[in-house]
């Protein structure tokens, strides 16, 4: 019996979600107790901000201009290289039980797969390597397996969800709740027929199917906390959002916001005015700068018991795993695809915003006990998602396969690592950008390319050992010119090749 990987995804969940990296609100035992018997990596960096490129790099461990997915809406190949098929190939039993989003939500011909097999009640044996694809989002009016069961046996709960899918994008900016904050909204649903918990249940039944001697990869992926906001009305008594602060990066007064926010590129003061739709992440009508401090703490509450949801739900699989005589032979992962604004700077949702709020997100690697791999490490060498699946191959004991770009995460505190990159591009509404970023030294460099918005020219800079919250962009300053010019070079230089012919774009998500 060889050792098995659990790994846990969540959808847009920030860095500091987790108490182990200094969240203060929500409760995460279960996920804080992972990192202290394991590794708990101080910058893991997603390689887009975007689901679609970042679930991509996860799959085949290779940058977006690697592997095609440039944006939101290009599908991945069904035969793209897949570390869950290097697994199976090993003799893994292999499962993706939740959100897959490697291809888009909006196909009502149902072009592919993830959204036929929902409404033929199959499982998608042998897609991108899994035996078994069990699949969730975020709405109940799609047609992935938990919405499908949702019309079908709870069809009195439906009109509680947010209608996030399936309806008018303006629609969208519609809010609700205490303070008409916008994707929010009280939802009756039983907790026990809320997407978190029954992505957790359907990966207990996967793993119940499998034989004691089964070596075992399942990835488990929560829709949350991704908006629309909208947990079990049962479980927002958890926070009260009239007793939070504000995030630091929230200036006080709308004149310090817009000061700040002049002094980065277009596309900053663009989106918070609202003159500027540059992706689909937002709805149209939304106008950041018309958010009350009291609607970003009512949408961070939310937040919050969705997180506290997440991390029970891990709990419960876990226990799971135990009482099956695997807690000594499983390595467990968690992470999420990238993190979400929720009031930074006075923004919501996410788009071309390459700060930590986006970019930064949890990375916590709990090795098997039988493993022998010291635990209680704090890693704050760079990291990112393309280096978990050469992870995955080694702890099965294979060679990553040449063309995985990442390599096997780091064990212990520095192994020489120096840097880790994202990038961002989109076409949309008329509206093009392109960001490259490297994290290097302490650094945050984002080399804008030339698109509608930017010549070329404009870039950010940021000190992160004086300036953790990103608040001073020095990408302009001549004291700092030769170290700007150098990470850019060391940016391009790192970066493979870019996509000559991109794939078109088919659905906006």
């Amino acid at each position: 019996m060889g050792r098995k990987i659990l790994f846990i995804t969540t959808d847009q969940q920030r860095y500091d979600a987790l108490g182990c990296n200094g969240g203060g609100v929500a409760r995460t035992p279960v996920v804080d107790g992972l990192a202290a018997a394991g590794i708990r990596y101080t910058r893991g960096h997603s390689q887009s901000v975007v689901c679609m490129p970042s679930r991509s790099t996860m799959i085949t461990g290779q940058h977006s201009r690697t592997h095609g997915v440039w944006m939101n809406g290009v599908p991945l190949p069904a035969d793209a290289p897949s570390v869950a098929a290097e697994l199976h190939d090993a003799g893994y039993e292999t499962a993706l039980v939740g959100k897959a989003h490697f291809e888009p939500f909006l196909d009502p011909e149902r072009r592919f797969l993830e959204n036929r097999i929902g409404v033929e009640g199959s499982f998608g044996a042998g897609h991108r390597g899994f035996d078994h694809m069990e699949l969730a989002t975020h709405s109940v009016l799609g047609m992935v397996h938990y919405s499908q069961w949702m019309m079908r046996e709870h069809s009195e709960d439906l009109a509680g969800f947010y209608p996030n899918l399936g309806r008018d994008w303006n629609v969208n900016g519609e809010g609700g709740g205490d303070t008409g904050a916008i994707q929010v909204k009280v939802n009756p649903v039983p907790r026990e027929r809320y997407h978190t918990d029954w992505v957790a249940d359907r990966t207990i039944a996967w793993l119940d199917s499998l034989d004691a001697d089964a070596d075992w990869f399942v990835w488990m992926s929560f829709p949350d906390p991704h908006h629309p906001w909208d947990p079990p009305a049962s479980e927002t008594g958890r926070v009260d959002w009239r007793d939070l602060d504000l995030p630091e990066r929230y200036l006080s007064s709308a004149a310090a916001r817009e000061a700040l926010i002049a002094d980065r590129p277009a596309q900053w003061a663009g989106y918070y005015s609202g003159g500027l739709v540059a992706n689909f992440e937002a709805p149209p009508s939304f106008r950041p700068a018309d958010l009350t401090g009291d609607q970003i703490r009512e949408i961070n509450a939310l937040v919050h018991v969705e997180n506290e949801l997440i991390d029970e739900a891990c709990g419960r699989v876990l226990a799971r795993i135990g009482e099956r005589g695997w807690g000594d032979d499983t390595d467990v992962f968690f992470t999420t695809d990238h993190g979400e604004l929720q009031g930074d700077y006075g923004l919501l949702f996410k788009g071309g915003y390459h700060v930590d709020s986006l970019l930064r997100v949890p990375f916590v690697w709990r090795p098997a006990p039988s493993s022998g791999l010291e635990g209680g490490v704090v890693v704050d060498a760079p990291v990112g998602h393309l280096d978990l699946a050469p992870t995955f191959c080694a702890i099965a004991g294979l060679e990553p396969p040449a063309w995985m770009e990442g390599r096997p995460l780091p064990t212990s505190r520095d192994d020489g690592r120096e840097r880790v990159m994202t990038e961002w591009d989109s076409v949309f509404n008329g509206v093009e950008m392109h960001l490259r970023t490297i994290y290097r030294d302490g650094y945050l460099c984002t080399a804008y390319e030339p698109g509608t918005e930017h010549d070329g020219s404009e870039g950010e800079l940021y000190d992160m050992n004086e300036d953790p919250l990103q608040l001073d962009n020095v990408w302009s300053d001549p004291a700092r010119k030769a170290l700007r010019e150098d990470l850019v070079a060391d940016l391009y230089d790192s970066l493979p090749a870019p996509l000559v012919d991109p794939r078109p774009v088919v659905a906006n998500v």
